[in-house]
């Protein structure tokens, strides 16, 4: 641990934005996504504390996003895609009674930004893909407490996102990361020997790597414990998201790399757990539920009734953990390297990542490929554009090249595949 620890996620510290009485005011990006979702469940449940002003949505759904604006009684509404306006006027005036005054309306690719710098007093970012960096800049900029979900945000734009945050302004959602932010209130940052992130396993766990040779989307999508988006789950089949979490891991708490370990805990029951100098170790636990994690969120420092099922320890329950297979899911090494080069290198792998699953899905793609294509594409990238002169541009700049890149190893490897199966 460094001598000046990053204050990003801290459970000591407590950024306050300066706001009214009564509840709290939250603004949701991503609101028809799984935490989204699950985010306005939790809303509509707690209404003396939560008060959702805006909601932002990618403009797939609608119907949903018109819904969930009439039952939250929302301010403003964003969808990234311009060309479903006409929609969402017509779903929203569907919802809304004759004469009743529809929200504003944003639209276009920095709608979500807009809306990320609003006047709220929490930013809850729900999107999906390293399109979240720019409103989580927003967000911090503008003063707003971060409830992270978006870890690829962190994890591409890693220095730019610790510029902008202050002490304890950035709250973690993710499942693993809330409960390391949980864990770590026992002590303090020098009393911290390990951090241990726990993995399901995903569909795949126990498989050798010549087992995965010819798993189908089907397959990887089947998730055991989890019900998430198809990029999230496929990326929990590789463990790609178990890389993406230990680089997101030392960046919020700036914990070593080699202070960081996974293990896999198939039930999903123990969240991760932090190892201090005496010999303790501390486990955050619930049965599978993101209402949990979203609660610290929103609510922190204060905690939220009722906001996730309880275990029933009437009955008997087995927990299990295993080691980590890298030769089968070698994504959580390659994380680690892409981590310690820092720079462009985390936006070049998330990137080629996003672009070989979506390969995957749609069958142009093996899944072994998934990773030996992204490894490729990281090794071609070299030596990253690192220190305090990384801007957004040239992130943006390393995904694109690292987009177009994979895409074109992507379709070499389905040409080659290709002519095989035309000499078979």
């Amino acid at each position: 641990m460094s001598d000046s620890p990053s204050p990003l996620a801290d459970p000591h510290l407590v950024f306050d934005p300066v706001v009214g009485d009564g509840p709290r005011d939250i603004v949701i990006l991503g609101s028809t996504g799984s935490i989204g979702t699950q985010a306005i469940d939790l809303v509509l449940r707690n209404p003396d504390r939560f008060r959702v002003t805006g909601l932002s949505a990618a403009g797939g759904r609608v119907e949903l996003l018109a819904e969930q604006a009439r039952q939250l009684r929302v301010r403003t509404v964003a969808v990234a895609r311009e060309d479903v306006v006409p929609a969402l006027r017509e779903a929203l005036s569907a919802q809304y009674g004759p004469g009743e005054p529809l929200p504003e309306i944003l639209a276009g690719p920095d709608a979500a930004t807009q809306l990320a710098a609003s006047d709220c007093h929490t930013v809850l970012n729900g999107i999906t893909g390293s399109i979240g960096l720019a409103p989580t800049l927003a967000a911090l900029e503008a003063g707003r407490t971060l409830a992270l979900a978006n870890k690829e945000s962190l994890i591409v734009g890693g220095p730019l996102v610790k510029a902008l945050a202050k002490p304890g302004q950035i709250i973690p959602v993710d499942s693993e990361h809330a409960a390391l932010f949980q864990a770590l209130a026992a002590g303090t940052r020098a009393d911290v020997r390990k951090l241990v992130v726990t993995a399901s396993g995903g569909p795949f766990r126990g498989r050798t790597k010549s087992e995965l040779a010819d798993v189908t989307p089907q397959d990887a999508l089947a998730h055991p414990t989890w019900a998430m988006g198809p990029v999230i789950t496929i990326n929990s089949a590789t463990l790609v998201n178990k890389g993406l979490e230990v680089i997101e891991a030392h960046l919020l708490y700036d914990i070593p790399f080699d202070r960081i370990e996974v293990v896999v805990h198939p039930q999903s029951y123990v969240h991760s757990m932090v190892e201090f100098t005496d010999g303790s170790t501390l486990a955050q636990a619930t049965p599978p539920d993101m209402r949990g994690p979203i609660a610290i969120g929103l609510g922190w420092p204060e905690r939220v009734p009722d906001a996730a099922p309880a275990f029933d320890w009437t009955k008997a329950s087995s927990w299990e953990f295993f080691p980590l297979d890298e030769e089968a899911f070698p994504s959580v090494g390659l994380a680690r390297h892409v981590g310690e080069l820092a720079g462009t290198a985390p936006a070049v792998f998330n990137a080629a990542n996003e672009e070989c699953v979506d390969a995957f899905l749609n069958g142009a793609l093996p899944y072994l490929g998934i990773m030996e294509t992204v490894t490729q594409v990281v090794a071609e990238h070299g030596t990253p554009r690192t220190g305090t002169s990384l801007t957004v541009a040239d992130v943006l700049e390393a995904e694109t090249w690292a987009r177009a890149r994979a895409r074109e190893l992507t379709a070499h490897t389905q040409a080659t595949r290709t002519t095989a199966e035309v000499r078979a």
